[in-house]
């Protein structure tokens, strides 16, 4: 991992067989991936595509989008986010959860803890799919919910 004002890039490694995460955006930050081996399945703006060693995929800031894993073998991608912005903290944050067990069977953080995580980084990554006038006040409840219980960014 290498972590600049202007750009965090990581190695990272996605799981085999796994189902995409929720669609998201960054507002404010662009990204790039480059698989190294494996594949990859993308979705922008719901265009869907795979991508295989060497294949690259950009993520311009504010479209929805996923990156997963359906294979049946380990991937590794490079990764790049521009500007960094607080996209490492968010990332070490979400690592924390795991590590306390404030995650459920399948390896998706709680409810309450992700909300207070989604309402404290809103602007590192927003949930997609509702309207925000009807998704931010329901992030702001279940975070303050999750404030109370312990939960903390």
């Amino acid at each position: 991992m290498s972590s600049t004002p202007e750009v965090l890039e990581v190695e990272a490694s996605f799981g085999a067989g796994h189902g995409a995460p929720p669609s998201h955006l960054h507002p404010a930050q662009d990204e790039h991936f480059e698989v190294l081996e494996g594949e990859l399945r993308g979705r922008v703006d719901g265009e869907e595509r795979t991508l295989a060693a060497g294949d690259t995929l950009e993520v311009p800031r504010g479209k929805v989008h996923q990156m997963w894993n359906p294979s049946k073998a380990p991937t590794r991608a490079r990764w790049e986010t521009r500007p960094a912005g607080r996209t490492e903290e968010w990332f070490r944050a979400i690592d924390r959860l795991h590590r306390e067990g404030h995650v459920r069977g399948d390896g998706t953080p709680s409810p309450l803890a992700f909300a207070v995580l989604a309402s404290e980084y809103r602007d590192t990554f927003r949930l997609a799919g509702a309207p925000d006038l009807l998704l931010r006040p329901a992030i702001a409840v279940l975070g303050g919910l999750g404030r109370l219980r312990g939960y903390r960014p």
